[in-house]
């Protein structure tokens, strides 16, 4: 994660490393002995330019620890396959789980890289039909690559979205009936569920989930809480977070600190 090094940065993401990862955590560690409440999720749940994210808030308001699994631009292949995030996830007392995007994940169109899995790796046979004059070889991201196919064809790219949300359904339902702990599910994001999709440009994450989609598998959890801005707007202010000039784009997609404290203290209601 180069973003650790990129001059001087007034932020200390203290990483760490759990036995049977190659990842990079957010610290500060824990030990996985004593009960343990495990967050899972992206960037939003990493704490990128954020001093305090909500799982260290809730590390300080709750009596048991609160350990930070957030993976930056994690989709769910990670979430579900990592070695020390399946082993943290076996022996906590409750799990909450950031809702992913629907795009950073293996599927019938497209592979994604199994543990960076913003990282596009290659087409299959059916994406490569529908967009016979597409160059895959040119992507290298997974936003890349969607906008330019959304650009290309709006009806090709409806096709390109089902699969998409169809098996982001089926897996986030799957990973939560299977939970043997209470899932607390998470909505942090710049922009509210109840937001429709803009359909000239992809907006933020959680990429392609609908509200419908996100009561469907909520059905499955222990709770559903929302941290977004209210009243159709998408929050852009970067007010709190700290970042090098060049990245304040990627800031500007990410929650900020308030956000992450709306997260915080419905969470620790709920958790307490």
């Amino acid at each position: 994660m180069s973003f650790q090094r990129r001059g001087l940065l007034p932020l200390d993401y203290r990483p760490v490393v759990y036995p049977g990862s190659v990842l990079r955590f957010r610290g500060p560690a824990h030990g996985l002995a004593r009960p343990y409440v495990l967050c899972l999720g992206g960037s939003e749940t990493f704490g990128r330019f954020v001093h305090a994210p909500f799982a260290a808030q809730l590390d300080a308001a709750l009596p048991l620890d609160v350990v930070n699994m957030g993976v930056m631009n994690a989709g769910l292949d990670v979430l579900m396959t990592d070695p020390a995030i399946r082993a943290a996830r076996t022996g906590a007392r409750a799990v909450v789980l950031q809702i992913p995007g629907a795009q950073n994940m293996t599927n019938r169109f497209y592979s994604v890289h199994p543990r960076r899995n913003d990282r596009f790796i290659r087409a299959n046979g059916i994406l490569r039909t529908i967009y016979r004059e597409v160059d895959f070889t040119e992507f290298h991201f997974t936003r890349h690559l969607l906008s330019r196919l959304m650009g290309l064809s709006p009806d090709r790219f409806a096709l390109v979205t089902h699969e998409l949300r169809s098996a982001w359904v089926a897996r986030m339902t799957a990973y939560l009936r299977d939970a043997p702990m209470p899932v607390h599910l998470l909505w942090l994001s710049r922009r509210h569920p109840d937001d429709p999709d803009s359909p000239q440009t992809l907006g933020p994450d959680p990429l392609f989930v609908t509200r419908e989609m996100l009561d469907r598998v909520a059905a499955a959890a222990a709770s559903l809480t929302i941290a977004a801005p209210e009243g159709g707007q998408i929050s852009t202010g970067t007010r709190g977070m700290f970042f090098a000039p060049r990245e304040a784009a990627a800031a500007r997609a990410l929650p900020g600190p308030e956000l992450h404290e709306a997260a915080a203290r419905r969470l620790a209601r709920l958790l307490s």
